[in-house]
Protein backbone atom coordinates (compact mmCIF):
# COMPACT_ATOMS: atom_id res chain seq x y z
CA UNK A 1 0.00 0.00 0.00
CA UNK A 2 2.55 2.57 1.33
CA UNK A 3 4.30 1.94 -3.30
CA UNK A 4 0.45 3.11 -4.11
CA UNK A 5 0.88 6.21 -2.49
CA UNK A 6 3.07 8.21 -4.25
CA UNK A 7 1.30 6.42 -7.50
CA UNK A 8 -2.15 7.81 -6.24
CA UNK A 9 -0.78 11.29 -5.60
CA UNK A 10 0.77 11.93 -8.83
CA UNK A 11 -2.06 9.95 -10.91
CA UNK A 12 -4.13 12.99 -9.02
CA UNK A 13 -2.14 15.84 -9.71
CA UNK A 14 -1.94 15.05 -13.22
CA UNK A 15 -5.20 16.90 -14.67
CA UNK A 16 -4.12 19.92 -13.43
CA UNK A 17 -0.43 20.16 -14.86
CA UNK A 18 3.07 20.24 -12.83
CA UNK A 19 3.94 23.71 -11.60
CA UNK A 20 5.35 25.70 -13.47
CA UNK A 21 4.52 23.83 -16.90
CA UNK A 22 3.64 25.77 -19.24
CA UNK A 23 -0.13 25.91 -20.98
CA UNK A 24 -0.95 25.01 -24.82
CA UNK A 25 -1.04 27.81 -26.56
CA UNK A 26 -2.67 28.16 -30.23
CA UNK A 27 -0.47 30.37 -32.71
CA UNK A 28 -2.74 32.75 -35.68
CA UNK A 29 -1.42 35.21 -38.34
CA UNK A 30 -1.52 38.53 -37.17
CA UNK A 31 -0.43 41.53 -39.75
CA UNK A 32 0.10 45.30 -37.88
CA UNK A 33 0.03 48.10 -40.57
CA UNK A 34 2.28 50.80 -40.42
CA UNK A 35 3.32 53.89 -42.45
CA UNK A 36 6.28 51.29 -43.16
CA UNK A 37 4.07 48.63 -44.98
CA UNK A 38 2.27 45.83 -43.67
CA UNK A 39 4.42 43.40 -40.92
CA UNK A 40 3.49 39.91 -40.39
CA UNK A 41 3.34 38.37 -37.36
CA UNK A 42 2.91 34.82 -36.17
CA UNK A 43 1.26 34.99 -32.64
CA UNK A 44 0.32 32.43 -29.56
CA UNK A 45 -2.80 33.26 -28.26
CA UNK A 46 -3.50 33.62 -24.78
CA UNK A 47 -6.97 33.58 -24.30
CA UNK A 48 -8.00 32.16 -21.09
CA UNK A 49 -7.19 33.03 -17.66
CA UNK A 50 -4.56 30.61 -17.37
CA UNK A 51 -2.76 31.20 -20.70
CA UNK A 52 -2.71 35.40 -19.51
CA UNK A 53 -1.37 34.82 -16.14
CA UNK A 54 1.72 32.40 -17.62
CA UNK A 55 2.12 34.99 -20.78
CA UNK A 56 5.70 34.57 -21.84
CA UNK A 57 6.73 34.15 -18.44
CA UNK A 58 10.27 32.12 -18.33
CA UNK A 59 10.99 32.18 -21.77
CA UNK A 60 14.35 32.97 -22.79
CA UNK A 61 13.71 34.26 -25.87
CA UNK A 62 11.15 35.05 -28.76
CA UNK A 63 11.27 34.75 -32.46
CA UNK A 64 11.83 37.81 -34.26
CA UNK A 65 8.44 37.39 -36.48
CA UNK A 66 6.23 36.42 -32.94
CA UNK A 67 5.14 37.46 -30.44
CA UNK A 68 2.13 36.58 -28.11
CA UNK A 69 -1.60 38.01 -28.31
CA UNK A 70 -3.88 38.76 -25.15
CA UNK A 71 -7.42 38.39 -25.66
CA UNK A 72 -9.23 39.81 -23.11
CA UNK A 73 -12.86 39.00 -24.41
CA UNK A 74 -14.42 42.46 -24.27
CA UNK A 75 -12.82 46.06 -23.76
CA UNK A 76 -11.31 46.70 -20.49
CA UNK A 77 -8.35 49.23 -19.20
CA UNK A 78 -5.26 46.13 -19.14
CA UNK A 79 -2.77 46.13 -16.63
CA UNK A 80 0.32 43.70 -17.45
CA UNK A 81 3.60 43.46 -15.59
CA UNK A 82 6.86 41.44 -16.61
CA UNK A 83 7.41 39.55 -13.54
CA UNK A 84 9.20 36.41 -14.67
CA UNK A 85 9.55 37.36 -17.87
CA UNK A 86 12.81 37.31 -19.16
CA UNK A 87 13.35 39.41 -22.12
CA UNK A 88 12.61 42.99 -22.57
CA UNK A 89 9.18 43.21 -25.14
CA UNK A 90 6.78 45.61 -26.54
CA UNK A 91 3.65 45.80 -25.29
CA UNK A 92 1.07 47.14 -27.61
CA UNK A 93 -2.52 48.25 -26.85
CA UNK A 94 -5.41 47.57 -28.54
CA UNK A 95 -8.71 48.12 -28.65
CA UNK A 96 -11.26 46.43 -30.48
CA UNK A 97 -11.69 47.68 -34.19
CA UNK A 98 -7.56 47.10 -33.97
CA UNK A 99 -6.28 50.30 -33.63
CA UNK A 100 -3.24 51.00 -31.28
CA UNK A 101 -4.33 52.53 -28.23
CA UNK A 102 -0.51 52.83 -26.30
CA UNK A 103 2.53 51.27 -27.01
CA UNK A 104 5.11 50.23 -24.09
CA UNK A 105 8.73 50.18 -25.58
CA UNK A 106 11.03 47.90 -24.35
CA UNK A 107 9.62 46.67 -21.06
CA UNK A 108 12.16 45.89 -18.33
CA UNK A 109 12.12 42.41 -17.95
CA UNK A 110 11.30 40.53 -14.02
CA UNK A 111 10.01 44.24 -13.42
CA UNK A 112 6.61 44.70 -10.55
CA UNK A 113 6.09 47.99 -12.33
CA UNK A 114 2.34 48.26 -13.87
CA UNK A 115 2.44 49.21 -17.57
CA UNK A 116 -1.32 50.05 -18.07
CA UNK A 117 -2.94 50.80 -21.04
CA UNK A 118 -5.06 53.99 -19.57
CA UNK A 119 -8.16 53.54 -21.88
CA UNK A 120 -10.23 50.16 -22.80
CA UNK A 121 -8.57 47.80 -24.98
CA UNK A 122 -9.82 44.55 -26.01
CA UNK A 123 -6.08 42.63 -26.22
CA UNK A 124 -2.15 43.20 -26.04
CA UNK A 125 0.11 42.08 -28.23
CA UNK A 126 3.80 41.42 -26.96
CA UNK A 127 6.86 41.35 -29.42
CA UNK A 128 10.21 41.77 -28.73
CA UNK A 129 11.65 45.14 -27.55
CA UNK A 130 12.72 47.37 -30.58
CA UNK A 131 9.75 45.72 -32.91
CA UNK A 132 8.01 48.62 -32.49
CA UNK A 133 10.62 51.03 -33.33
CA UNK A 134 12.27 48.98 -36.04
CA UNK A 135 8.50 48.85 -38.20
CA UNK A 136 7.53 52.61 -36.92
CA UNK A 137 4.66 51.26 -34.68
CA UNK A 138 2.52 54.67 -33.83
CA UNK A 139 -0.60 55.27 -31.78
CA UNK A 140 -3.63 54.66 -34.23
CA UNK A 141 -2.03 52.59 -36.63
CA UNK A 142 -4.13 49.00 -37.23
CA UNK A 143 -3.69 45.28 -36.41
CA UNK A 144 -5.22 42.87 -38.64
CA UNK A 145 -6.59 39.83 -36.75
CA UNK A 146 -9.75 37.99 -36.70
CA UNK A 147 -10.89 39.61 -33.17
CA UNK A 148 -10.98 42.78 -34.19
CA UNK A 149 -13.52 44.53 -35.74
CA UNK A 150 -12.19 45.64 -38.56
Amino acid sequence: MTRLIPVLVLLLLLPFGAAGQEPAFDTAALVVETASGAHAFTVEMAVSPRQRERGLQYRESLAADSGMLFDFGFDRVASMWMKNTLISLDMVFIDRWGRVVTIARDTPPRSLDIISSRRPVRAVLELNAGTATAIGLKTGDRVRHGMFEN
